[in-house]
């Protein structure tokens, strides 16, 4: 996650660590300014082969910058870690820890049942309108804060995909409808709508306004024909410009949504106006053609290839992706 000029900074999941960029890079191969999570960039391991504390990480995975607050979802350790300004050295610890009371403490739900205030396997995060939404994954649901915590453990304010905060069930324990999510990894604000990609049910979830209640069903879904079918690119092994195929992550670059569609190795987007239930995708990159899928469209990776893209987002004018099987970030210009 970025600025438009900087700072950079990305989760390599793999390796239990951030990499952050003081100044957007503007050549291949830069070298990061700093490290969290390792003794040195030469090391690796979850918790840095320790004791979970505010600067190691297990399996993070997304990022969220705003206002100078950096955001990270620490999946393995079921927590989210949250900086009040952005790193200036090398393992610099975080302020704030959710989903659990202090930095010392890792077990999914905190040992026991979801809560308010308690994360599983949570993969994403934003900042949207003000507000802090983590896609909390292994409970199938997505948790917004009103405003930014200030305390270690402090509970969600809402909660979508679950009627309680008590409840983890796959798609509610309803089946799949618009209430309900099986994977949400993404989170995006786009001309006053919330999206979330719900990649277990090969869809994206689109709400009309940001809901303020608990349980609150979407409007309409990217993906599929209905709010109750999600079989993989409509049931039918090649993709066309309105099918996804586990959509991981979206981003909003200016009035048009983008979206990760990993499975299918591509990035499709839809502009102003072209957001409606089931509606096909008017951009594309990473394939030549709608009916396409493939890593690095089966061949050598190259420039605009792209292999199982996992995360997103936007900075000024790039979209910056993490082309995860490739084990690489691209930063894309958009055109003026």
């Amino acid at each position: 996650m970025a600025s438009a000029n900087g700072p950079l900074v990305i989760a390599d999941t793999g390796h239990h660590r951030l990499l952050l960029w003081s100044r957007r890079p503007e050549q291949d191969f830069a070298e990061a300014d700093f490290v969290i999570g390792q003794p040195d960039y030469g090391r690796e391991g979850r918790n840095a082969k320790g004791e979970p504390g505010p600067a190691t990480l297990n399996v993070p995975t997304g990022v969220a910058t705003h206002d100078g607050v950096l955001a990270v979802a620490d999946a393995w350790n079921h927590r989210v870690l949250i900086w009040l300004s952005i790193p200036e050295s090398s393992n610099q610890p975080a302020d704030i820890v959710l989903g659990h009371e202090n930095f010392s403490s890792v077990l999914a739900n905190r040992g026991g049942e979801p809560s308010a205030a308690t994360l599983n396997w949570c993969y994403g995060v934003a900042f949207i309108d003000g507000r802090l939404a983590v896609a909390d994954t292994g409970n199938r649901r997505v948790l917004l804060w009103d405003t930014l915590p200030e305390r270690n453990g402090a509970p969600a304010d809402h909660v979508l995909g679950q009627r309680t905060f008590d409840c983890r069930d796959e798609n509610a324990g309803e089946g799949v409808t618009g209430l309900g999510m099986r994977w949400p990894h993404g989170i995006a604000l786009l001309q006053g709508m919330l999206f979330v990609s719900d990649a277990g049910n090969n869809r994206v979830m689109v709400w009309d306004q940001i809901p303020d209640g608990p349980g609150t069903p979407c409007n309409f879904v990217l993906g599929q024909n209905d709010l109750v079918s999600s079989e993989h690119n409509r049931a039918s092994y090649l993709p066309d410009a309105a099918a996804l195929n586990m959509p991981y992550s979206i981003a909003s670059a200016g009035d048009t949504l983008v979206a990760a569609d990993t499975a299918n190795s591509r990035l499709v987007g839809w502009g102003p106006g072209d957001i409606s239930q089931g509606a096909p995708a008017t951009g594309l990159a990473g394939q030549h053609d709608f009916g396409s899928k493939g890593d690095n469209r089966w061949q050598l990776p190259v420039r605009d290839s792209l292999c199982w893209p996992y995360g997103l987002t936007v900075a000024g004018n790039a979209i910056i992706i993490s082309d995860s099987g490739n084990n690489r970030v691209m930063l894309w210009e958009k055109a003026a």
